[in-house]
């Protein structure tokens, strides 16, 4: 079922094992999208996916560098360095912490997720915001005002078997520099799960992705990953080229990415950046309390959900997902009587994007705009009207207008686990 050796369920703990096998023979059966399975309970997460947007901005120095450089091939590289530093946080934080990669919990329309980091690099915002539930899709919106620098995108994930569970994302990413008024569209890898005969799940990225920029330069990244034979889990080469002329890198890289890698000179071999996260450790990310909270804010919304899964009532679990799913689909069934749609807080579709349609066509890339429900952008004059407490200019609490919500506290202390 996968490459991974080892018994079947020997990381399972003993009173799950039947369920574990169950779910096993489930998934190599199963015909459709393997996001909407039911999983065992030892392998849930308490973290919905609409939250793993702040993973692209947990080393806030890292993602504001690019535009203290002069030079766009520099600027280009540090893109690279900031992205690679990223996929650690992104595709291994959670089985390093929890012991094993776990299922999120599925966003319903109109979740949101907003906090921010406060360290050297000064104030970085994050708006995240579930802006479709069929397909499901996040967009998202980073920036640091300070150093003007902006992280924009959206993305689906497709997750289907074949030997193993394999995830097409769908979606992409835009990097902005204000002062060179330079853009970077960022693709997205597929990733295949690993360890699944075992029970002790964890991500392996696969085939490659591309940073293409407006300045004229294309980073291409190839992932690989630990064979029967040899190889190391989580490798990755990577290449710094002016566009059209991939034979001729001005910069190399190459490493694992969850742990040591570096970049180098192509001509001299000399390394120029270097990055360790055992050295380089994550910003802590600032959210409201949870009582202060709106109530289609992610934390508070499964918070009941995420407290029965930590005590294993899978009885609670259940009844308390079946409250959140009931209440949406009596809200999609009020607005198509209505003839009305969902109004999203932040982002708002679009026929196209051109800054994007004009990098995507340097690397053969599309917006596959039926795979995510349109293409998405974030809506400054929405995020005004919102008034939310993350957003730069605005002070005043921010209020969604369905139902009994609370507040937001524009005082922030709490921070995220």
């Amino acid at each position: 079922m996968s490459s991974s050796k080892g018994q079947e369920g020997a990381a399972v703990p003993t009173k799950q094992k039947g369920s574990w096998s169950s779910f096993l023979k489930s998934i190599a059966s199963f015909n459709g999208d393997l996001s909407s399975m039911t999983a065992p309970a030892f392998i849930l997460s308490t973290t919905s996916l609409v939250e793993f947007s702040s993973y692209w901005t947990e080393h806030p120095s890292v993602f504001v560098a690019p535009a203290a450089e002069k030079d766009p091939a520099k600027r280009c590289m540090l893109v690279l360095k900031w992205f690679l530093s990223t996929l650690k946080q992104q595709y291994a934080s959670r089985s390093e912490k929890l012991g094993t990669e776990k299922k999120p919990l599925n966003p319903f329309l109109g979740e949101l997720f907003l906090g921010k980091w406060e360290d050297e690099a000064g104030e970085t915002r994050l708006v995240s915001e579930q802006v479709s539930h069929h397909p499901p899709v996040t967009a998202y919106s980073i920036w640091n005002d300070k150093h003007g620098v902006r992280l924009q995108g959206y993305n689906a994930q497709k997750a289907s078997f074949k030997t193993t569970i394999n995830v097409k994302q769908v979606g992409h990413a835009m990097y902005y520099i204000d002062q060179y008024d330079e853009s970077y569209l960022i693709t997205l890898p597929p990733l295949h799960i690993e360890g699944l005969v075992v029970g002790s799940p964890y991500v392996e990225l696969n085939s490659a992705t591309y940073i293409q920029s407006s300045s004229g330069y294309t980073c291409k990244i190839d992932y690989s990953g630990r064979g029967w034979v040899s190889g190391k889990s989580n490798s990755f080469t990577a290449s710094v080229y002016p566009q059209d002329k991939k034979k001729e890198p001005i910069y190399t890289a190459e490493g694992q990415w969850t742990g040591k890698w570096s970049i180098k000179d192509a001509k001299t071999k000399q390394v120029v950046e270097a990055f360790d996260p055992d050295v380089t450790k994550p910003t802590t990310l600032q959210i409201a309390p949870i009582e202060e909270q709106d109530h289609f804010e992610s934390r508070k919304a499964w918070r009941k959900v995420a407290d029965a899964i930590n005590k294993g009532d899978m009885d609670t679990t259940s009844g308390e997902k079946s409250i959140i799913e009931n209440r949406q689909r009596a809200m999609r069934k009020t607005e198509k009587e209505q003839g009305k749609e969902w109004d999203r807080k932040f982002f708002k579709r679009v026929e196209s994007d051109p800054i994007f349609e004009k990098l995507a066509a340097k690397i053969g890339e599309s917006a596959n705009k039926d795979a995510t429900n349109g293409v998405w952008i974030f809506d400054q004059e929405k995020a005004a009207a919102a008034k939310s407490p993350f957003h730069p200019d605005v002070d005043p609490p921010i209020y969604v207008d369905t139902g009994d919500l609370s507040r937001v506290s524009t005082k922030s202390t709490a921070t995220a686990s």
